[in-house]
């Protein structure tokens, strides 16, 4: 924790500088960190950073910033899931537990430190940025970096080096209209860069009958899920992590968005891991790598996770990409894919298959189109009663938003 001046120059006022220790590899010798020479990250390959106003009359620094922080690394540790530069971090509460609309995160480079070549790698340093609800769902709809650019031009809300003031009561759309024309102009040229989300989510096949769960590895509320052998979990986990085959057009990511203990990781879709075709697929079991395609299906989503589908559809579908719902709860996905996607298994013909537990949906922009129109009233969620029921009976097509208890206890 640091005392920082500030730049009156650059009107960037006297704040606390909170810096971490430990994601990166401190000591080389394997304890925590396995080295891996000193070309690459070392170990996670970044340290956290925050910087946050200091108040006036203020001697200490607070200490809740490094309990939040550590908060960040217990997900990054137990996950194995790093944080990259315009990635958002949905935290659903005030940071420092008070009544602050500041309750979400974004990351961005850190303003002043540069990345360090060390004896055991490559650090990185990335600010945590604190913003109001408002932010972070512009954000999510747009992009991380175009909302931080945003911040930098409203000094109350962060200013150059992007200072958090838990104060602050006002969004920056708040504060200056005409922000939000630059946002919905940047969703309409750009679309999202958000390729997905861990959810509470879950979907079913409705053209199986349901005493037949032979291979059903779909999760189905209300009965018990057929339970997957750890071996298989990590196989299907290694298979959505690599990717599908790499070319010219919009291709699926893995899907490694996770949540635990309240915090929700987006990820912007600039992964370097991306799926290779191999010659050698027997390290998948044919089970896994048969593809199922599917009559009917029922997608299941809480109130959080429906309320991106629109985000879904207009800023990604519609640019010709792809979205994920990843499962907070087990292997189970659901990606939506547009025909500009490659490498999907969903094709016009089936366009619905199942990879084990990964749904992919496959729609065309005609279709979305009907669905943006007939899902409106999920952009304003606060005025509709849960469950919420849509239907495209000649699509057989069915969504349901359900409350969080629904997927707390899937059992009862």
């Amino acid at each position: 924790m640091y005392r920082n001046l500030g730049n009156p120059a650059l009107n960037v006022p006297e704040h606390w500088h909170y810096v971490s220790f430990g994601l990166s590899d401190l000591y080389g010798d394997n304890r925590v960190h396995e080295f891996t020479g000193t070309d690459g990250p070392s170990g996670f390959g970044f340290e956290l950073t925050f910087r946050l106003k200091r108040e006036t009359g203020e001697s200490a620094p607070p200490t809740w910033p490094a309990e939040l922080m550590q908060g960040l690394a217990r997900y990054v540790f137990q996950s194995e899931n790093t944080f990259c530069s315009g990635d958002h971090v949905s935290w659903h509460s005030p940071l420092d537990n008070s009544e602050s609309r500041i309750q979400h995160m974004l990351l961005t480079e850190d303003p002043q430190m540069q990345p360090v070549q060390t004896p055991f790698g490559v650090v990185t340093f990335l600010q945590i940025v604190g913003v109001c609800t408002e932010e972070l769902h512009a954000a999510q709809q747009w992009n991380g970096q175009g909302i931080l650019e945003l911040l930098r031009t409203v000094p109350v809300a962060g200013g150059p080096w992007l200072i958090t003031d838990m104060r602050r009561g006002e969004t920056i759309f708040e504060i200056d209209p005409h922000l939000q024309e630059r946002v919905d102009k940047g969703i309409e040229t750009d679309g999202s860069n958000l390729s997905g989300v861990s959810a509470k989510c879950a979907w079913d096949d409705l053209s199986r009958p349901p005493e037949d769960d032979e291979d059903s590895r779909s999760i189905c509320i209300g009965t018990q899920p057929r339970q997957l052998s750890g071996k298989d979990t990590e196989q299907i986990r290694e298979t959505l992590r690599r990717g599908l085959e790499i070319n010219s057009k919009p291709v699926l990511p893995p899907i490694n968005a996770q949540r635990q203990n309240g915090l929700t990781h987006d990820r912007a879709p600039s992964r370097k891991d991306s799926l290779e075709s191999e010659s050698s697929a027997a390290i998948i079991p044919h089970e896994l790598i048969r593809t199922r395609q599917l009559e009917s299906v029922h997608l299941k989503f809480n109130q959080e996770s429906g309320a991106l589908i629109p985000l879904c559809l207009r800023g990604r579908l519609l640019h010709g990409r792809h979205f994920t719902y990843k499962s907070i709860t087990g292997d189970t996905a659901i990606t939506f894919v547009s025909t500009g996607v490659e490498g999907a298994f969903a094709t016009e013909e089936h366009p619905y298959a199942a990879h084990g537990p990964w749904l992919q949906i496959l729609l065309t922009e005609e279709f979305v189109e009907r669905m943006l129109e007939d899902l409106e009233d999920l952009n304003s969620p606060e005025e509709f009663k849960l469950p919420k029921e849509y239907s495209w009976p000649e699509k057989k097509l069915k969504v349901s938003i359900l409350p969080d208890a629904v997927f707390d206890n899937p059992l009862h």
